[in-house]
């Protein structure tokens, strides 16, 4: 699939087929007055009752939440021992699922009969998306967990003409099912969403820190990953009463911007402070600098942190474990550049020394690898973002007059390659098909100074220039003939 366009996919009908992979369904709760519903619609599913769980995460409710009567049959409660929230809870009923594919759910959420299987077939057909489901708000009518059993659809239910419809659906839409969207995670927000469970555990879970937007962030760490997002309009669903942001949109919208702010680089609108450093850089900076001198070294990480962009990290490649810590002649040491190195950058937050280069630089969305000896300019990190973000190529190499090459890579494209590359596979003839790969010559990203204008020296004013005029006369008339 390349960028987003999962239309290489054909998933199975819904209704004319046979599931095989296990579905979790994580509930997290918090007093839970619409859960009855909840586990009721879901009781009612059309995905066969022998692959499918659901894991309510009692997340510190008093009193303690007891099962209802209409429930799925395998439906079990797991209570969040220490720590609080939805992230926290979602991560403690992840790990106490035993299903293939996690099925993230509200429990103020009524989802139609065939929501789980719209859902889960997209997660039969490839092991790299993430499907999203459809919401939206409806103010919670009189009903027992009976009559939603019941119910063949949704609008027997609810006033669904009168629903409010979610934000994400009108960019689903203009977007062509986000298969043209340039940031489809940006849709990712809402309760109902589904992703195979290893993918779940290999980005870290839910961060529990993040307690608004915690579906955003999560959703930016899986593109970081390489994920595809698919949107399933026939997983209907709706959501018992208005989202927060009705209720009080000013003070919803500031407290999730310093969460998303420090946590999603490609957010530029929330990072205009000036000289502000951020718990996820933009871009990771890469230079190898073994067997390199201090002074080159120093050219290279003041240029690197000088630039037009500044959210930057520089990662120092070198071998800095095999640096032992043993007795040794201080001015005779083998090692003598490196370590003169570490302790220059040591305690510089913005400089990290490793020995090896990560797989990826994820969460930070771009990584620049080049040679230590050809110093960055002021401008080259800026013009290659705006290079690669007018088409969204996944590799921007830049091939240097000497035949070596500087180049910018994507994190989401590296890592869509990485999850469909075989062992000792070339990623890049992978990114090519995905992303796209793209060589362009150095001198718009090395940009040659610029020549010094010509100085002008003004004439000498008119009294002056009658007074050289004088004294030249003067010493003729006295030179001797």
């Amino acid at each position: 699939m390349t960028q987003n366009d999962y239309s290489a996919l054909t998933p199975p009908q819904v209704g004319r087929w046979s599931p095989s992979l296990s579905v979790s369904v994580v509930v997290p709760s918090h007093g839970g007055p619409h859960l009855d519903l909840t586990l009721a619609a879901l009781a009612a599913q059309t995905y066969p009752e022998h692959l499918m769980e659901v894991v309510v995460v009692d997340d510190g409710s008093a009193p303690p939440i007891e099962l209802p009567e209409i429930r799925p049959v395998n439906t079990r409660i797991v209570r969040v021992t220490d720590g609080w929230g939805i992230s926290h809870a979602v991560n403690t009923g992840v790990k106490a699922a035993d299903g293939e594919i996690i099925q993230r759910l509200d429990s103020d959420m009524v989802a139609g009969r065939e929501h789980i299987e719209a859902m889960a077939r997209w997660h039969h057909v490839s092991d790299y998306v993430v499907s999203i489901g459809m919401k939206r708000f409806v103010e919670k009518p009189p009903l027992t967990p009976a009559q939603v059993f019941g119910a063949a659809r949704l609008g027997e239910l609810f006033d669904l003409a009168s629903a409010v419809p979610s934000s994400t659906e009108a960019t689903i839409e203009k977007t062509d099912g986000l298969r043209k969207s340039r940031n489809p995670y940006h849709v990712c927000t809402g309760p109902t969403f589904a992703l195979p469970r290893e993918i779940f555990h290999a980005v870290g879970g839910l961060d529990p820190h993040v307690l608004r937007g915690e579906d955003t962030e999560f959703a930016y760490r899986l593109a970081m990953h390489g994920v595809v997002f698919v949107p399933e309009p026939l997983a209907e669903a709706v959501h018992l009463g208005l989202p927060a942001q009705h209720r009080d949109r000013e003070r919803a919208v500031r407290v999730v911007e310093p969460f998303l702010a420090h946590r999603i680089p490609l957010r530029r609108d929330l990072r205009k402070d000036r000289g502000r450093r951020w718990l996820v850089p933009y871009v990771e900076i890469v230079l190898d600098v073994t067997d390199t001198s201090e002074s080159t070294v120093r050219q290279a990480v003041a240029a690197a942190l000088d630039g037009k962009v500044q959210d930057v990290v520089v990662t120092l490649v070198g071998p800095w474990s095999r640096m032992s810590d043993e007795r040794r002649s201080v001015l005779g040491d083998p090692c003598f550049e490196l370590r003169v190195m570490r302790e220059l950058y040591a305690h510089d937050e913005r400089i990290r020394m490793i020995d090896e280069a990560a797989p990826t630089p994820a969460p930070t969305p771009f990584r620049y690898v080049g040679p230590v000896d050809v110093p960055l300019h002021k401008a080259t990190l800026e013009r290659m973002i705006e290079s690669v973000q007018k088409d969204l190529t996944g590799v921007l190499v830049v091939d240097l007059p000497d035949g070596r090459t500087a180049r910018l890579e994507r994190t989401s494209a590296l890592a869509r390659a990485r999850l469909l590359a075989e062992p000792c596979a070339d990623l890049d003839e992978i990114i090519e098909v995905t992303h796209g790969v793209r060589h362009e010559p150095p001198d718009r990203f090395w940009p040659a100074p610029a020549a010094p204008k010509p100085v002008s020296i003004p004439a000498p004013p008119p009294a002056v220039t009658q007074e050289r005029t004088f004294l030249r006369k003067l010493k003729s008339a006295l030179r001797p003939n």
